[in-house]
């Protein structure tokens, strides 16, 4: 990012966009070629200073990569990945300075390189930075608000520098306090990369060599569109909720005892899922039953990004509060700090364990400091309530296009946290996997920034920063109908519907086209799993590419 620079009077100012301006959504350009200029206005070809600080050029830095960096470790867009340099705000841009709306980011929480969160980790880094074990304010500081967010009995904190820290701290703490080891966990879930969250993370193990371990008990996901229970349901919360309370039966006639419940508030890789209200207090009252405690991830989304509560879990009412909750991600809009917030009775049976708790960086005060700061932003910029204007505005737009087009199946979402089921039949719901990929690619070439996910990957999901405007999504609603409608009536999806009689042969060879299309993208799934996650899916993209220009 630019360097902080200081005003005639001394005082500090933060970075501004390219223009001296906070930058607005991305446009695009009216020329491409020679002498043609970015959306910025500069002339193609000159650079911002924010990108003299490359050491490489992109395909350097693409080799280096190749050399130096795991294979397992992958690039979003992986047949054309994006070099990003810097970030502001709900915008990113790359190394020619071409400004992107990012609409991927939930770590950026309040907007990136947002100035006081900067300014805050800047002034304690030039003061002290050391572990909790000496006494600082900002731990107890942070601890204060934080729980102050929360229903009264969960009370007591433990820092960490993850989520995935934060969630296998969790299990330590629920197997702790109730003596036992077994987990249920929800289909295709994800709670993090350690050995002990991979066993109980179906989205990881069931796409790996792991098998289930015998301990991990999977209950269906409460998704009311393609799962076990859907919408039509007389009552899907109890449904789901009895599949888990059948769990615990089978478990105990194993001679078997459930440890801990473990669900994110609302799924996230598992395709932007919002259980049925009254699910979680079911499952709570089977759970605490059979002795075991509830534990809710909130690493994803937390932090008000649903707008009206602070908490996801908080939607369900106020007769249901979780006995553990995680959190990360967001709370240090990109620094690395996360938390685990339990009962004073839970923590009380961890300590009697005689081992002592500690993290060399957990609760630092620098950490600290930053969570603070991202607090004081949240309130101070009125981002619940931004969250729930703009994500009822976004949605309202989404259902607009999911009326005009066939290819969108479902619309579900609470405040910035959306999701677009895409299907290739309304009836069947089959999921439109190769077609997901292909719109990310062409929305990054729109420049807008989706990832695609949930079990058949086919899932758009929308989780910006939690300054997105009305604008940006605007913008992104029209580029995404644009590809759309183009895709739609290259692959007849949408001609059937309005193709006469008189024009069979048009329909027949879209028909044929479509089905070829899918028929290589079957086979290339299959082939390409593990390049599939989060935009990562090439091969098919290219082939959609041959047939399809947006």
């Amino acid at each position: 990012m630019p360097p902080v620079t200081s005003d005639a009077q001394g005082k500090r100012t933060p970075p501004r966009g390219i223009t001296g301006e906070r930058p607005g959504p991305p446009r695009q350009s009216q020329a491409r070629e020679g002498g043609a200029q970015t959306r910025q206005g500069r002339p193609r070809g000159a650079r911002h200073p924010a990108t003299m600080c490359e050491l490489y050029s992109k395909r350097d830095t693409l080799a280096l990569r190749g050399k130096h960096i795991g294979p397992s470790c992958k690039v979003f867009f992986a047949s054309d990945p994006i070099k990003i340099v810097r970030a502001q705000r709900q915008y990113m841009f790359d190394e020619n300075g071409e400004q992107y709306l990012d609409c991927i980011n939930n770590v950026a929480h309040v907007g990136h390189c947002h100035p006081e969160v900067v300014k805050a980790a800047l002034k304690q880094m030039e003061l002290l930075n050391t572990n909790s074990r000496f006494l600082h304010d900002n731990i107890v500081e942070y601890a204060k608000r934080l729980s102050a967010t929360l229903p009264e009995k969960l009370s007591v904190c433990y820092f960490t520098n993850s989520g995935s820290e934060a969630n296998d701290l969790a299990l330590r703490l629920a197997q702790q306090f109730t003596g036992h080891q077994d987990v249920i966990t929800l289909d295709h879930a994800y709670h993090g990369h350690l050995s002990s969250l991979i066993e109980i993370s179906p989205y990881k193990f069931l796409k790996g060599k792991d098998v289930k371990k015998e301990f991990v008990h999977v209950a269906p996901t409460p998704d009311t569109y393609r799962g076990k229970y859907r919408e039509d349901h007389e009552d899907p919360a109890s449904a789901y909720a009895d599949e888990v309370k059948k769990i615990i039966e089978d478990a105990q006639s194993s001679e078997r005892t459930i440890a801990a419940f473990i669900a994110e508030s609302m799924q996230s890789c598992g395709g932007q899922i919002i259980p049925p209200a009254g699910y979680f207090q079911k499952v709570a009252e089977y759970v605490h039953g059979a002795g075991g405690v509830f534990i809710a991830d909130e690493v994803q989304v937390g932090f008000g990004r649903v707008g009206k509560h602070f908490w996801s879990f908080q939607m369900h009412g106020e007769d249901f509060v979780p006995d553990i909750v995680t959190m990360g991600k967001s709370m240090g809009n990109g620094h690395p700090v996360a938390c685990v917030i339990t009962t004073k009775e839970i923590a009380e049976a961890f300590s009697s364990s005689g081992m002592e708790y500690f993290n060399t960086y957990a609760g630092n005060p620098v950490s600290c400091a930053v969570g603070l700061a991202v607090l004081d932003v949240i309130e101070n910029e009125d981002l619940q309530e931004n969250a729930t204007r703009v994500g009822n505005f976004l949605t309202e737009l989404l259902k607009k296009q999911k009326a005009k087009h066939t290819l969108i199946g479902d619309i579900r979402g609470i405040g910035l946290f959306i999701g677009i089921d895409l299907v290739k039949d309304h009836q069947k719901r089959t999921p439109a996997t190769a077609e997901a990929q292909h719109i990310i690619y062409k929305m990054k070439e729109k420049r807008v920034l989706l990832s695609a996910d949930g079990p058949h990957r086919n899932v758009l999901k929308i989780k910006p920063p939690m300054c997105f405007t009305e604008e940006d999504a605007k913008f992104m609603v029209d580029q995404l109908d644009g590809i759309l409608t183009v895709l739609e009536e290259a692959t007849g999806t949408k001609t059937e519907s309005v193709t006469s009689e008189n024009t069979p042969c048009k329909t027949k060879m879209l028909k044929e086209e479509h089905g070829e299309l899918l028929r290589d993208s079957i086979t290339d799934s299959k082939e390409n799993s593990s390049r599939k996650r989060n935009g990562m899916y090439t091969d098919t993209h290219a082939l959609l590419s041959k047939r399809v220009k947006t």
